[in-house]
């Protein structure tokens, strides 16, 4: 009878331990595709449980948005008009730094991301641009600073380097697919 207490207790332990490893494999896997925002969501939420329950939940979402690449046509359309967009920017800063803002909007909606409100644009992008995240929260916010008139020429030349990194990463998204397949 002891022995077979002994062997349940054995069991029960290796079946923990096999538990820790694999929430430990699964943190690290997310804190590395993720990186900043793993670390912004775990210390917005405070606890490493709910913040990977977040970005499961975002992966699960992202799962069923019907992400579509870019033909090359529209890519070509999209790259001229980030140019004039840059272009303008020289005399009329505010006017280009809107316009920045208005085709990363249509990019996303071209490929296939729901551009209605901008907490579940951030969501959606997380998961495949992750690394651009910062990038698209700071252009925001210094888009909305513009909007109400506060903004230097300089928070604009920074809020249109902001906004062309995530223009950048939404046009070569498809050139280099996810290795798991993802679009």
């Amino acid at each position: 009878m002891l022995a077979l207490i002994l062997v349940i207790i054995v069991v029960l332990l290796v079946i923990a331990a096999g538990a820790v490893v694999a929430t430990r494999q699964r943190s690290r896997k997310l804190h590395t595709k993720y990186g900043p925002e793993y670390d912004r969501l775990l210390e917005e939420r405070g606890s490493r449980r709910d913040a990977e329950r977040e970005l499961t939940a975002r992966e699960k979402r992202h799962r069923a948005l019907e992400l579509r690449p870019l033909d090359p046509k529209a890519r070509e359309r999209f790259t001229e008009s980030w140019t004039e967009v840059q272009a303008r920017f020289v005399d009329a800063p505010e006017e280009a730094t809107a316009q920045a803002q208005r085709l990363v909007t249509i990019v996303m909606r071209e490929r296939g991301y729901p551009t209605e409100n901008f907490d579940q644009e951030l969501a959606d992008l997380s998961v495949e641009h992750a690394t651009t995240l910062d990038h698209f929260r700071a252009a925001h916010g210094l888009s909305e600073k513009a909007a109400g008139g506060q903004a230097s020429t300089e928070e604009l030349r920074q809020a249109l380097v902001h906004y062309r990194a995530l223009f950048e990463e939404l046009l070569e998204a498809e050139r280099s697919p996810d290795p798991q397949g993802h679009p």
